[in-house]
């Protein structure tokens, strides 16, 4: 297909993406290996540049930390990548404070890119450290893959086909999912006052925590972009935010 170097219509766009996860290409149903080695970043790197059709990528992150090498060793061939020009910015995804902290010891962490949601919650002393280190934070799965959507039930989440990851994921049954479906509902007058939705709610509820620079947002089909996209111009207040902080204290959403 072609790449990006032909869009002469609108502004170009930020091309961001990630590495450090290797697929078995005989059998792409058994879970990719975590591989950091210089050879095969560097083999990801120009792959990803070739299909993009691109001279340079803009965000470049490794996707978790390396089975095979140490962080130091992963972290200093993308401070490498950055340096000769191949990649604008380099950062990483799923790491903890003590990870970015050896990795900024070697050279800067532009951005961290962790899961975060109301429902999930755990990387907030992660979000603080880039915030005190002038790093930048892209968050994925604001929503809870579905979970906060507003319209996701218990019924949905049992007829979920067995191949999918939630069906394996304890906050999509028993008594996790009934806390988290708590709390979405809990986030419908907010969205009613505001005259918006459940998911925009749920993503500006993110995009509102200190430190935060944006969030990804998953669509399968053109409505749910519709559903979710008002997050960037709504403006949460501070009754608001206490409103859902209360809310998730209440159900317990996440635990």
């Amino acid at each position: 297909p072609p790449g990006l170097e032909g869009d002469t219509h609108r502004r170009a766009p930020y091309v961001f993406t990630k590495c450090g996860l290797v697929w078995d290409e005989s059998r792409r149903e058994a879970p990719p290996r975590r591989v950091g080695s210089a050879d095969s970043l560097r083999r990801e790197l120009d792959d990803s540049l070739r299909r993009l059709g691109v001279e340079r990528i803009d965000l470049y992150q490794m996707h978790w930390p390396a089975d095979d090498v140490p962080l130091e060793e992963y972290w200093h061939t993308l401070l490498e990548f950055k340096k000769a020009g191949k990649v604008r910015a380099v950062g990483l995804s799923n790491h903890t404070v003590e990870q970015l902290e050896r990795a900024e010891r070697l050279g800067h962490v532009d951005s961290l890119q962790p899961p975060f949601s109301a429902i999930r919650r755990h990387s907030a002393a992660e979000i603080a450290w880039c915030r005190a280190h002038q790093t930048g934070v892209i968050v994925y799965s604001p929503m809870q893959a579905g979970l906060l959507t507003g319209t996701f039930t218990a019924e949905r989440a049992r007829s979920l086909p067995q191949e999918d990851w939630r069906t394996r994921n304890a906050q999509f049954s028993g008594d996790a999912l009934a806390r988290n479906l708590q709390l979405a509902e809990a986030l419908k007058p907010v969205a009613a006052r505001h005259g918006t939705t459940v998911p925009a709610v749920a993503v500006a509820w993110v995009l509102a925590w200190p430190g935060m620079t944006g969030a990804i947002v998953g669509a399968r089909k053109p409505a749910q972009v519709d559903d979710w996209i008002g997050a960037a111009v709504l403006q949460l207040t501070e009754a608001d935010l206490r409103e859902i902080a209360a809310a998730i204290e209440r159900t317990g959403a996440g635990t």
